[in-house]
């Protein structure tokens, strides 16, 4: 396992993070298996491991904390994140002070810990200032119950805009970006990775297996099973009458007798893919069982060279999505019509000379 520095906090972690999205109700309802494919991360030389309030409504961190009980706790840079519903009612999501300073509790007292090294933003708020949540973040680094802080799957103008504010009114600034990331969906390539690199950010990217279109188990010319796994959980994803669909598919056929070539497996080499990016710190891996775990890290010394990406560059070009890598968010630029549409009175009147 190789380490590398997150974003210039001092951290090392491993180029492997293990994501804990698929623990709990969501995805493996047995804790004592869950705590398996833990301990069983951590003795191959992962040190890192990522979860969220919200899988699996608080599961998922309940799992993670008791899996690191027995003094594996020291050992790991722990990651969670905060934004997404917990409970119904208002002021129980969001990015506000009020939520941020409840859910960094919740968040510890399931995790069974006393610090978090890494607390994420999941996703961007337009309803709080970008000032009013770098203010509770850091105020909460000064309080050790957190490291350090970033974001997940922000837009690379607010990442610059979270850095501007942050210059500006003396504050912490965000060490860290998770952004999807895989050869199906390279939109980050573009701006949110260069943005990135740029301010000395760390990126854990998610997703480097693009919902499991990357394990080798959907195929071109198979029916896909839409009873259970990934596409009973996202049915849109996997509809075998869509065009996307069908692109991503054509892509696997032509990347697994790339993989043969370089005699690894179709997961390794989407993953060894995410790792190769110069503005990549690690890359996030979510099994839901040991043996998948093991499948993955077998992969973990490969490198690829530079013919190797070439190709992969023929079959998707650079900064290319085939499919939208975020199906749980999108900015209110796009949901919101009352965001992209004037006034109906003012449609009419002649912009100011």
């Amino acid at each position: 396992m190789r380490y590398r520095v997150l974003g210039g906090t001092g951290i090392e972690v491993s180029t492997y993070c293990l994501g804990t999205m698929m623990f709990g109700f969501i995805g493996n309802p047995d804790h004592e298996a869950c705590a398996r494919v833990v301990h069983a991360a951590l003795d191959q030389g992962v040190n890192f491991v990522d979860t969220a309030d919200m899988y699996s409504a608080g599961e998922s961190e309940e799992i993670v904390g008791k899996a690191l009980g027995g003094g594996r706790r020291d050992d790991v840079v722990l990651a969670t994140k905060v934004h997404f519903p917990m409970g119904e009612g208002p002021n129980r999501s969001g990015n506000s002070r009020r939520w941020i300073v409840r859910a960094v509790e919740d968040s510890l007292r399931r995790l069974g810990t006393d610090w978090i090294d890494l607390y994420q933003v999941h996703r961007s708020d337009h309803r709080t200032d970008i000032e009013e949540t770098l203010g509770v973040l850091g105020d909460l680094v000064t309080q050790g119950k957190i490291r350090a802080f970033g974001c997940s799957t922000f837009p690379a103008e607010e990442i610059v805009e979270a850095h501007a504010v942050a210059e500006r009114r003396g504050l912490q600034r965000p060490r860290t970006e998770q952004p999807p990331y895989s050869i199906l969906a390279r939109g980050a390539e573009t701006s949110v990775l260069p943005v990135a690199r740029r301010y000395g950010m760390g990126v854990l990217t998610w997703s480097p297996l693009a919902s499991g279109f990357l394990t080798g188990r959907h195929r071109k010319g198979s029916p896909i099973d839409m009873t259970s796994g990934r596409p009973a959980l996202m049915p849109a994803r996997f509809d075998p009458e869509s065009p996307t669909t069908a692109a991503k598919l054509d892509a696997v056929e032509q990347l697994v007798a790339l993989a043969d070539e370089v005699g690894c497996t179709l997961p390794q080499l989407a993953i060894a893919f995410a790792a190769s990016h110069p503005a990549v710190t690690s890359v996030i891996i979510g099994p839901r069982t040991e043996e998948q775990l093991a499948g993955l890290l077998k992969g973990a010394p490969l490198v690829l060279d530079d013919a190797v990406l070439d190709r992969i560059d023929e079959i998707v070009p650079p900064g290319t999505n085939l499919y939208q890598p975020d199906g749980v968010w999108r900015p209110r630029s796009l949901t919101d019509p009352a965001a992209r549409r004037r006034p109906v009175a003012d449609r009419a009147a002649a912009d100011p000379a």
